[in-house]
């Protein structure tokens, strides 16, 4: 049985093969009210990824002439590889990384639905696990669009990446409450959240920039979640399971810095242009450095400066581990920006969006049911 670290009832949990334990008659009285807003919340925020109300992926764009994303965003271009390709093989190589970049998002979509089901199963709050399964509900339309989307422009999405399948699997997989919230409603929803307000604001394309606004819609709120829980949670925790926690998540910081983005992982690329990995592993060394990093981590919608602030602004890091994130940005400077995290503007102007698109189509629905009546 895993040793769970919860000092508030709302996520208490029980073995995933206890369900008697759900069919206790007390447990039904015991719903806590900290998620209900977010829940109630959820109806504002729908979207139908198969619905043009929404999102109409038939826009067109020619990605023979025009990279989805800068070609100034994209690494490889920035070392010896530029030299190998023209101008037209620069544009499909950086649309090709896309690709790679946004079959990475889906898997991680999918990471998260899989993950809030999980949650479904040990919660032992009712209102907990009425969030745990909202958010299911809200990751599988993400998922549902980022295939609509990279079917529109590619076909099929590519492998997982070694590094997110890895995370991924541990934090599905963990029996520990703390590790599924910490990482997935804190890291790697930080991580999709400056991943997401950067493609946002530099895509070339209409459609993934539509996409990114109405998922960042829901992230936001699962987002919430974690803070929530942080709140209610780091402050009573011993030195011991501080240090735990703490640790794991600046181990899991480090992994994610370093290898969820490279060569090896995206190897499949580079064959179609006759590239050996290895070599443009070492050119991507070459033209960029640890300073280069650093220049990246002083963009507010850099992910993992994201990451670092939502750590920060949640007491998961104290002075013990500071100095390991301080190589990279300057806390001090984190500290003062606040807890709001690049995305959330975008995520609460969708909201106004979305609310008169349902409003409408309710109200059409409303004429419908009456018409039938009648």
């Amino acid at each position: 049985m895993a040793q769970q670290i919860t000092y508030d009832k709302a996520y208490d949990t029980v073995a995933p093969e206890d369900f008697p334990a759900m069919l206790e008659v007390p447990r039904y009285g015991r719903r806590t009210t900290a998620f209900d807003g977010i829940i109630s919340a959820t109806h504002d925020h729908f979207w139908d990824p198969l619905d043009k109300s929404y999102i109409d992926y038939s826009q067109p764009f020619d990605m023979s002439k025009t990279p989805i994303v800068p070609l100034d965003m994209v690494v490889e271009l920035k070392s010896a590889v530029a030299d190998r390709l023209d101008d037209r093989q620069k544009i499909q190589l950086a649309n090709d990384v896309t690709h790679w970049s946004v079959s990475n998002l889906l898997h991680g979509e999918q990471g998260a639905l899989s993950l809030s089901a999980s949650l479904c199963h040990i919660l032992l709050d009712p209102g907990a696990q009425e969030y745990a399964a909202n958010q299911a509900r809200e990751e599988a339309r993400h998922v549902a669009g980022f295939t609509r989307y990279i079917a529109t422009r590619w076909g099929d999405p590519l492998p997982v990446g070694k590094t997110i399948a890895t995370v991924l699997n541990d934090l599905v997989s963990t029996p520990e409450v703390y590790k599924k919230i910490v990482g997935m409603q804190m890291l790697i929803e930080g991580l999709a959240m400056g991943s997401f307000a950067t493609l946002n604001a530099k895509t070339n394309d209409p459609v993934l920039r539509r996409l990114v606004q109405l998922v960042m819609s829901d992230e936001a709120f699962h987002h919430r979640f974690g803070r929530i829980w942080a709140a209610k949670t780091i402050r009573h925790l011993s030195e011991e399971e501080h240090k735990k926690v703490e640790d794991w998540a600046a181990q899991l910081f480090q992994m994610l810095l370093f290898n969820l983005i490279n060569a090896e992982q995206k190897q499949v690329i580079y064959a179609k242009y006759g590239l050996d990995w290895q070599w443009v592993r070492d050119s991507m060394k070459e033209a960029f450095t640890d300073d280069d990093r650093r220049a990246q981590l002083k963009e507010s919608t850099n992910i993992f400066r994201v990451l670092i602030k939502t750590l920060l602004h949640a007491g998961i890091i104290t002075q013990r581990t500071a100095p390991l994130y301080a190589v990279w940005v300057d806390m001090k400077e984190l500290e003062a920006e606040g807890e709001g995290i690049p995305g959330d503007v975008v995520a609460e102007e969708m909201l106004v969006v979305l609310r008169e698109i349902n409003a409408k189509r309710r109200r059409i629905t409303s004429k419908d049911v009456a018409a039938a009546a009648s």
